[in-house]
């Protein structure tokens, strides 16, 4: 098995991306997307996940940050997607359950090639800073819909929307690096199928 990383470029009228994407990382990071809130939750993604991710992201940010979150998400899921190639040897699942303070957020993934996102979370707050907390499932549901992934997403208590958002982004990182592990026993890939 190769090295499984991969490179996005993508451009619209809206926003200009680049994303570099190592899953074998070390959860090193250079993350620039213009927008504070959605940097710091990238990175901690990374580091939890111990995916080397560098993004640069360009956004019509006079408008509003919603077309810069969306294609973050997309390119992201298309970064996973190519890097995991024809997914032989995965562990293919993961979960997590990740406290952080007062909040507590399960997830789990299943690298299905059947995109998927059960959102079941009670932001309490609107706006964490500046940054509109309804753009956290628009991002899910574009990285998921492209990396091709089944995620459930749940949250068990909480009050601080910012720590709920926190541990959402690090229990799908614990989760992910668990779902993209591989083991030596796996022929193939993990399904009655053969493929994923």
């Amino acid at each position: 098995m190769g090295p499984r990383e991969a490179t996005i470029k993508r451009k619209t009228d809206e926003t200009k991306i680049e994303i570099s994407l190592n899953i074998e990382g070390t959860g090193k990071t250079g993350i620039n997307t213009g927008i504070p809130f959605l940097n710091h939750m990238l990175n901690l993604f990374a580091r939890h996940g111990l995916f080397d991710l560098t993004i640069v992201a360009k956004g019509d940010l006079e408008v509003d940050e919603h077309h810069t979150v969306e294609d973050v998400g997309i390119s992201l899921g298309q970064a996973f997607r190519q890097a995991l190639g024809d997914k032989t040897g995965i562990h293919r699942y993961g979960d997590s359950i990740m406290p952080m303070d007062e909040s507590l957020v399960m997830v789990a993934v299943d690298i299905s090639g059947r995109p998927h996102l059960i959102y079941d979370m009670q932001l309490p707050a609107r706006k964490t800073g500046q940054f509109d907390t309804s753009l956290i499932v628009e991002f899910l549901h574009a990285f998921v819909n492209h990396a091709a992934i089944t995620l459930h997403l749940k949250m068990l208590s909480g009050r601080n929307t910012h720590h709920i958002i926190e541990g959402a982004f690090k229990g799908i990182a614990v989760a992910l690096r668990e779902a993209c592990a591989t083991d030596p026993r796996v022929i193939g890939v993990p399904s009655t199928k053969g493929e994923l």
